[in-house]
């Protein structure tokens, strides 16, 4: 359903931009629509965007592989979400903008570590356990995330053609995991995948602006990539079939955003 929302945005977006064209482009009794906008200290607006959420795993050399098979394997996940726009004028050419909003994000982990069942008697890296067969649920992490995403960027753009405008911009992001369970008593032993509450990424984006009679319409293409680690080890006693194989998980986001101003 939210890979069909997806690609239901991208086609919104662009058929509503062929039906605006003449509009937007034409040169014969052209009109130049909110003409004194951007000259504003400070606008708003907000934002709704369709999500495509995965991690980026390092796997641990020994709990995490086998020669030179991964035991770790993620699944990217279709989301959305939607924020509120506040933009700061700097110049003519630039601007700052924080766009806090919510992400809603599922993904999917899957542990094929059984082999780890040969590191029983105990390394240095973990205690001796005592081997389990790893059913199917044991094997599948549903990873559920509600991140609180304020990115605070400089935005950089072109002068505007007829009524449209190139951008770009850059910036970084605090991010907070509401349901990251970081702490949690309870791990992977018990069926929880712990994550890091509080992180921090950089973002990316390009897109059009486009003027209207009324409003500024911004679609545009954004990513966004953690800096920080986000898996929490398992607990000492718990065997190394789980947090153990991975040495860092790093949120990757890239996302579809139409903004409204």
């Amino acid at each position: 359903m939210l890979k069909n929302f997806f690609k239901t945005s991208i086609v919104a977006a662009f058929c509503f931009a062929t039906f605006s064209n003449a509009q937007l482009f034409r040169t014969k009794d052209r009109m130049d629509h909110l003409e004194g906008f951007d000259e504003q200290k400070f606008s708003y607006g907000f934002y709704l965007a369709a999500n495509n959420f995965d991690y980026k795993l390092v796997l641990d050399p020994k709990f995490g592989m086998d020669g030179q098979k991964n035991l770790v394997q993620t699944k990217s996940a279709y989301s959305f979400g939607a924020g509120l726009i506040g933009k700061l004028r700097l110049s003519d050419y630039f601007d700052l903008r924080i766009e806090p909003g919510l992400q809603f994000v599922e993904r999917e982990i899957y542990f094929d570590t059984q082999s780890n069942d040969q590191f029983a008697a105990g390394t240095p890296a973990n205690q001796p356990f005592a081997p389990r067969v790893l059913t199917d649920a044991d094997k599948l992490r549903t990873v559920k995330s509600t991140y609180v995403d304020i990115p605070l960027l400089i935005e950089v753009h072109g002068d505007r053609w007829y009524n449209s405008r190139p951008y770009a911009a850059t910036g970084v992001n605090w991010m907070m995991n509401l349901q990251s369970n970081s702490k949690a008593e309870d791990d992977n032993q018990q069926g929880i995948f712990r994550t890091t509450g509080s992180n921090l990424a950089w973002s990316a984006e390009v897109g059009i602006q486009f003027y209207f009679s009324r409003f500024k319409l911004t679609p545009g293409f954004r990513g966004t990539f953690m800096i920080n680690n986000e898996s929490v080890a398992d607990n000492a006693e718990t065997p190394p079939y789980w947090s153990s194989a991975i040495s860092s998980a790093k949120t990757r986001a890239f996302m579809f955003v139409l903004k409204f101003e």
